[in-house]
């Protein structure tokens, strides 16, 4: 098995093709990721006795979290998950909450594991050190329509030298979170919102991301084709060399 120290695993520059599979439906791509990701954490666990698994909290990504809550033999108090991006301005227990939605999608069927919650009331320099520099083990990630990693919203830096900020999200973005149906109206959507920024996102061993459905397709298409940059965040997955990227048929552009 090849092996990285931690100065590969983010290697901007160098254009890497994701590995690639597609499946005929929703289920099947949550059921192949959450392999993946379970094997991936079986040998985290084995190499250190932990792992370290950065996750998103979307529709896209409630499939592969169902199944990898189902997966066995795994020592789920050995791993130590965190948060990927969290609105500003809303109560933690709205049901909008980025953090209420992995708790209430997968976290209660893993209540072994130890989970650190955005907290956006509080200095994101707190949430920084809880992440530490210490690079994940898995970061397990979604695709935005306007082709967003976390809520880094085009133009993107893909070279922050932070680990999380505040970001005022576009309206793509938020309108998204309506067309998903988590909001009635783009009125009601939070304007600003925590998130971790890409190169903290990339500094991780795997990298796997589940891009179900048609509305992702021509961000795909971008994030497969386009020159890597900041006006089409997802090319940033180009500059990682472990990047598996999980498809149906409808995300798949080609």
């Amino acid at each position: 098995m090849q092996t990285f120290d931690t100065l590969d695993y983010m290697t901007l520059g160098i254009d890497h093709a994701p590995q690639i599979s597609t499946h005929p439906t929703r289920a099947a791509l949550g059921q192949a990721a959450a392999a993946w990701a379970a094997e991936r954490i079986r040998q985290a666990i084995e190499r250190t006795s932990n792992a370290r698994v950065m996750l998103a909290a979307a529709p896209s990504q409630a499939a592969t979290l169902t199944a990898l809550a189902g997966e066995p033999d795994l020592d789920w108090s050995r791993v130590e998950f965190f948060h990927m991006d969290e609105y500003v301005g809303l109560a933690p227990e709205a049901p909008q909450a980025f953090g209420t939605w992995l708790h209430q999608n997968f976290l209660n069927k893993v209540p072994q594991a130890t989970f650190h919650r955005i907290d956006p009331e509080s200095a994101v320099a707190h949430y920084e050190q809880v992440m530490g520099d210490e690079p994940f083990d898995i970061v397990l990630l979604g695709l935005g329509v306007n082709g967003h990693l976390a809520f880094n919203d085009p133009p993107a830096d893909l070279d922050d030298p932070r680990s999380a900020k505040v970001v005022a999200l576009d309206e793509t973005s938020r309108r998204q979170q309506v067309d998903e149906g988590h909001f009635a109206r783009l009125s009601d959507v939070p304007t600003h919102a925590v998130t971790v920024t890409i190169p903290r996102l990339l500094n991780a061993r795997d990298v796997i991301a589940s891009v179900p459905g048609a509305p992702k397709r021509q961000a795909v298409q971008d994030t497969l084709t386009r020159p890597i940059g900041p006006d089409h965040p997802g090319t940033a997955l180009r500059t990682h060399p472990r990047v598996r990227l999980f498809l149906d048929v409808e995300s798949d552009p080609r």
